[in-house]
C-alpha cells in the first residue's frame, strides 16, 4: 500500500479523475512492481554509465532531457546526443524469478532524428553483471524494443536466452517508425504464451514453443515415409478429348508482308530478285497443345505424415527466467536522438496498461501538436534557406533588355512609377 500512496502522490490531481485513480490504486495494490523507473529527481544514482568504448573515444553521452517536441516539459527521460556513437546504461534491481509469474516489460521511446539506422530496445540481465563493463558483449536474458536500419529491417526484437543461445521471434512484428514517443510491451506467461504490444493495442500473440526455436519442434516429417506410386499429384492434365484441328501444322509461323513494294532503284540484275519481307502470321498460334482440364484423379500435393519427434523433450520451465537482476540500454546509432522513459518491470498487465495511459496516453495529443509546430517552422526556415530562382531572373532581365531595346531615349518619357520599381528591385 505504501507503493501505492507513493505512486498516487506524483499524479496531478488536476488531470486525474476520482474514479481512475481509485481504479489505478486497485491495481497498484495487486501489482507487483518489480523495478519502475520514470526518471525523476536521483535517477542518476539508480543508473550506471558504462566505460564500454570509452577507450575508443565510441562512448556517446546521455542527456537528461524531455526532448525537442513533448507533451509535458517536466516528464524527462535519457537521450542520445552523439551521432555514431556506441551508449550503455543499465540499473540494477532485487534479483528475482518469474517462475509460476506474468513477467511485463515495458518502456516507452521516442526516435526525435528520423532515425535511419539504429535500435530504441533495452535488456534484462541475470546474474552478476559489472555494470561499469556493461556492453555489446554483456549476455543477456531478454531483448526487446525497435530495430530500424534502412529499408529492410523496421522491426520489433524478442529475443530470448535459453542454455547461453540467443533466440529470435520468428514472426514478423513490425514498430513505429515516425518521430513520437511510442510504448512497447512485452508480456510473458506462465503457460509459456506471449504477447507483444505496442501503445496498449496488441501487435503478436502466440507461444514459445512455435514462434521461437528454443526447443526442437513435438512433431516433425515422418523421414521414412515414401509418396505412393500411384499418387497422382497432378492438378490438371490435357484434355484426351481435345483434338488438334486438321492443317493445324501446315500454318506458317511468317508469311509475305502484302503491303511491301518493290523499290523504285532496285536493280534485279545487280540485286538479285525482289522478294517481299515476311510478317508474323496472325493465324499462327504457336505449337498445338491440348487444353487443360482438371484431374479427376488428382489428390492433393503429398506430404509426409507427421510424427513425434524422438528429439523433443519437454521443459516446463522454457519460460524461466531465474536471476533476472538488471535493466539495461545497449545502442549503436548512426544518428542520436532516441529518448527513453518510463521504464517497468513487473507482474501485472493491467498495471503497465495503466501506466502507459497515465504517461504516454495523456501526453501523446500534446506530444504530436508541439511535434507537428516544430515541423511548420523548419520548414519555413527550409523555405527562407532556399536560393533565388536564378532561371526566372533571367528571363525577367532578358524581357527587360528587349523592352529596353524597342524603346529609344526619345521616343519614350522616363517614367516615376517604373523608376520606383527598379530601385526597389535593386534593394532586393
Amino acid at each position: 500500500m505504501a507503493i501505492a500512496q507513493r505512486r498516487l502522490q506524483i499524479m496531478n490531481p488536476n488531470f486525474l479523475s476520482l474514479a481512475v485513480a481509485l481504479s489505478l490504486l486497485l491495481v497498484i495494490s495487486s501489482a507487483k512492481v518489480f523495478f519502475e523507473e520514470r526518471f525523476d529527481d536521483g535517477w542518476e544514482s539508480r543508473w550506471v554509465k558504462s566505460d564500454w568504448k570509452k577507450d575508443e573515444n565510441m562512448a556517446g553521452e546521455w542527456n537528461y532531457t524531455s526532448g525537442k517536441w513533448n507533451g509535458d516539459s517536466n516528464d524527462k527521460g535519457i537521450q542520445t546526443s552523439e551521432d555514431y556513437r556506441f551508449y550503455a546504461i543499465s540499473a540494477e534491481f532485487p534479483e528475482l524469478s518469474n517462475k509460476e509469474k506474468t513477467l511485463v516489460f515495458q518502456f516507452s521511446v521516442k526516435h526525435e532524428q528520423k532515425l535511419d539506422c539504429g535500435g530504441g530496445y533495452m535488456k534484462l540481465l541475470s546474474g552478476d553483471v559489472d555494470q561499469k563493463k556493461f556492453g555489446g558483449d554483456t549476455p543477456y536474458s531478454i531483448m526487446f524494443g525497435p530495430d530500424i536500419c534502412g529499408y529492410t529491417t523496421k522491426k520489433v526484437h524478442a529475443i530470448l536466452t535459453h542454455n547461453e543461445v540467443n533466440h529470435l521471434i520468428k514472426k514478423e512484428v513490425p514498430c513505429e517508425t515516425d518521430q513520437l514517443s511510442h510504448v512497447y510491451t512485452f508480456i510473458l506467461r506462465p503457460d509459456a504464451t506471449y504477447s507483444i504490444l505496442i501503445d496498449n493495442e496488441e501487435k503478436q500473440t502466440g507461444s514459445l514453443y512455435s514462434d521461437w526455436d528454443i526447443l526442437p519442434p513435438k512433431q516433425i516429417k515422418d523421414p521414412e515415409a515414401k509418396k505412393p506410386e500411384d499418387w497422382d499429384d497432378k492438378e490438371f492434365i490435357a484434355d484426351p478429348e481435345d483434338k488438334k484441328p486438321a492443317g493445324y501444322d501446315d500454318i506458317p509461323k511468317e508469311i509475305p508482308d502484302v503491303d511491301a513494294k518493290k523499290p523504285e532503284d532496285w536493280d534485279d540484275e545487280e540485286d538479285g530478285e525482289w522478294t517481299a519481307p515476311t510478317i508474323p502470321n496472325p493465324e499462327y498460334k504457336g505449337p498445338w497443345k491440348a487444353k487443360k482440364i482438371k484431374n479427376p484423379n488428382f489428390k492433393g500435393k503429398w506430404t509426409a505424415p507427421m510424427i513425434d519427434n524422438p528429439d523433443f523433450k519437454d521443459d516446463p520451465d522454457i519460460y524461466v527466467f531465474p536471476k533476472l537482476k538488471y535493466v539495461g540500454i545497449e545502442l549503436w546509432q548512426v544518428k542520436s536522438g532516441t529518448l527513453f522513459d518510463n521504464v517497468l518491470l513487473a507482474d501485472d498487465p493491467d498495471y503497465a496498461k495503466k501506466l502507459a495511459e497515465e504517461t504516454w496516453g495523456k501526453q501523446k495529443d500534446a506530444e504530436k501538436a508541439a511535434f507537428d509546430e516544430a515541423e511548420k517552422k523548419r520548414e519555413e526556415e527550409e523555405t527562407k534557406d532556399e536560393p533565388v530562382d536564378s532561371d526566372a531572373e533571367d528571363e525577367k532581365d532578358e524581357s527587360d533588355d528587349a523592352a529596353e531595346g524597342d524603346a529609344s531615349d526619345d521616343d519614350v518619357a522616363e517614367d516615376p512609377a517604373a523608376s520606383v520599381d527598379e530601385d526597389a528591385h535593386d534593394e532586393l
